[in-house]
């Protein structure tokens, strides 16, 4: 390769292998300053040589999606990591309506899942749950110790 200014030194393209890591890793901050102070060069050089093998990461990463999704006769469209994710687009705004978030509505969701499942199953809720009953017992065993003790010395 032609370097037109000999005094300079040698761009080097390829990244240190720690630096590769804190990349893959996402540890960009401290992948950028490592590579500056490694190369003695501007943190703004060493963002762009980040930047410049994120793409090419990036990329790589795409045409072996395509390729496994191709083998598997799913539509290149169907993956990208161009593609923003769907956020839910606010309705209109309801007064007696108040909007969950989607972890709720996924725990929702389990909670409906679980009782359709019991459900089929044939399974009855109890009356008391397992843990009332116990309280329950201890309740009574502390009330009939209570009552042998205060008859005893009182």
């Amino acid at each position: 390769m032609f370097n037109p200014d000999p005094s300079a030194k040698p761009v080097n393209t390829k990244l240190p292998r720690d630096v590769i890591m804190m990349v893959e890793k996402n540890n960009l901050v401290m992948a950028i300053k490592t590579l500056a102070a490694d190369e003695n060069i501007s943190m703004d050089e060493a963002k762009s040589r980040i930047d410049a093998y994120e793409t090419q990461l990036k990329v790589k990463q795409q045409q072996k999606l395509n390729t496994i999704a191709s083998k598997q006769g799913i539509p290149n469209q169907a993956i990208s990591f161009d593609r923003e994710q769907e956020e839910d687009e606010p309705g209109p705004l309801v007064k007696n309506r108040v909007k969950t978030t989607k972890q709720s509505q996924g725990f929702k969701g389990l909670q409906d899942g679980v009782d359709s499942q019991l459900n089929d199953l044939g399974y009855k809720k109890p009356l008391l749950p397992y843990w009332l009953k116990r309280l329950l017992v201890i309740a009574v065993l502390m009330i009939g110790i209570f009552w042998i003790l205060w008859r005893v010395f009182g």
